[in-house]
């Protein structure tokens, strides 16, 4: 029996998401933080990805950006004119979770080299802005009933960042869920 490019798709999101959480738990244990910021970027990648996917309305499109994804292809335009970037993605998705593009942006900085790899020595929420600090957070005490004050340090945030992945992972598995019945965001 082939599986579909859709129930392949499915199952690499899936692989990637269990390999993840197994990843995050060890990295996190280790103190290795910078990593487990990285895999939580991995992780909201992917649902941004699906929550693009579920935001397309004309199915021969969504069959063509699964296909692609599976064939190891960019994803283009339905115009043909250009790769959908990353942003893109997450302009989209933070209209459904106002914390994606926070999550998304300081993600982004443990992934490239950055001075947030030296945050055993300079905290880096200190290189953001008050307000994306407070909003950081502010999320964290809203979805994990914490309480931490607008100028939260890193230091701080660093237990409650496995809950944080679970929270994306969490979702994510919801939102293949509806992918898998052919479900969008309306």
């Amino acid at each position: 029996m082939t599986s579909t490019n859709l129930e392949i798709f499915v199952r690499q999101v899936r692989e990637r998401s269990l390999e993840n959480a197994k990843s995050l738990r060890l990295l996190h244990r280790e103190g290795l933080q910078a990593n487990v910021v990285s895999i939580l970027r991995q992780e909201l990648d992917s649902l941004v990805r699906v929550i693009f996917l579920l935001s397309q309305t004309d199915r021969t499109y969504r069959t063509a950006l699964i296909s692609a994804s599976v064939d190891g292809h960019q994803w283009t335009r339905k115009d043909g004119r250009g790769r959908i970037t990353d942003r893109e993605m997450v302009d989209l998705s933070k209209h459904l979770f106002n914390w994606a593009k926070n999550v998304y942006e300081f993600g982004c900085a443990f992934i490239h080299l950055s001075s947030f790899h030296d945050y055993a020595t300079r905290d880096p929420l200190d290189s953001v802005s008050a307000a994306d600090r407070a909003t950081i957070a502010s999320y964290l005490n809203y979805y994990h009933c914490v309480h931490l004050g607008p100028n939260v340090k890193f230091a701080e945030i660093l237990p409650y960042l496995p809950n944080v992945f679970d929270k994306i992972s969490s979702n994510l598995e919801c939102y293949l869920k509806d992918l898998e019945k052919d479900g969008d965001l309306s």
